[in-house]
């Protein structure tokens, strides 16, 4: 936050925006003004009822607080630290588990394996962002391990998805605006010219750093593309090499430019190799 006037993000920052919703969001004014916007970028998807009664069971402060914990627990400095780790080939023997387990919360993204990886990526996982189009496949995995899940928008159904036991405690949304924010300030490319604009929104992984930026006091950010990235597979985890993929949903060389001006601004550390 104080490094933030001193560069060019200066005027793209929005500390008053809302990076989670919770039950205090709904009403009729608020419903009529979102579903304007599709997708994780509104409430247009979503009918009036069955989000009013979505965001109705998220009534507690692990909702609307990213680190509703940190208070009651044992800290070794004021400042919130956070790892930040992508699925990126680049930690694909890195060594860097353990430096990410000594963060005071680990976010990770979408199908993230751990298990035979440790030494790369670390063990610890605080918080599991993903998007509906991964939550068949990944959650189940997770689940187990009673993380703090953060969704990307609201189209799910909790007991079907997760299991019985899973307290609501444990989940937690973005806000609308603030993905909309994210793309109209920080990742506004050039895809919303094209035929692509109805689809295009940041990466999880891109929603997920970028949340982390405005709620931790320190960021490092694992496994995100570099310009190296043709020297790695897709993912860390791949079990054969494979060239990393680009989709017209979102603009990863995009992204790719803003965690490098991030990082020389001195807002995140960047693991690069090279």
């Amino acid at each position: 936050r104080k490094r933030v006037p001193q560069t060019q993000f200066a005027e793209m920052f929005l500390h008053s925006i809302p990076v989670l919703q919770w039950a205090k969001h709904f009403s009729p004014v608020e419903y009529q003004r979102l579903s304007h916007y599709g997708g994780a970028h509104g409430w247009g998807s979503v009918s009036a009822e069955v989000l009013n009664s979505s965001l109705a069971i998220l009534n507690t402060p692990a909702n609307r607080l990213m680190f509703d914990d940190w208070e009651n627990g044992a800290h070794r400095s004021e400042c919130i630290r956070c790892a930040v780790v992508g699925n990126g080939g680049i930690l694909n023997g890195s060594r860097k588990g353990k430096e990410i387990d000594e963060h005071d919360y680990v976010f990770r993204v979408n199908g993230a394996a751990l298990t035979g990886f440790e030494n790369d990526v670390g063990s610890r996982t605080s918080f599991y962002t993903f998007s509906t189009n991964t939550m068949r496949n990944s959650i189940p995995l997770h689940t187990q391990r009673r993380l703090n899940l953060i969704i990307m928008h609201i189209s799910f159904s909790p007991p079907t998805y997760f299991g019985e036991d899973v307290t609501v405690e444990k989940f937690k949304i973005y806000h609308p605006d603030f993905i909309r924010y994210l793309r109209n300030r920080f990742l506004h490319s050039n895809l919303l010219k094209t035929g692509a604009r109805r689809i295009y929104r940041p990466s999880t992984g891109a929603v997920m750093l970028l949340a982390a930026i405005h709620t931790c006091d320190q960021v490092d950010a694992y496994g995100f593309m570099t310009p190296d990235y043709t020297l790695y597979s897709d993912h860390y985890y791949d079990k054969q090499r494979r060239a990393v993929r680009f989709f017209a949903n979102h603009d990863m060389r995009m992204e790719m430019r803003l965690w490098q001006e991030l990082h020389n601004a001195g807002l995140i550390n960047l693991f690069m190799r090279q």
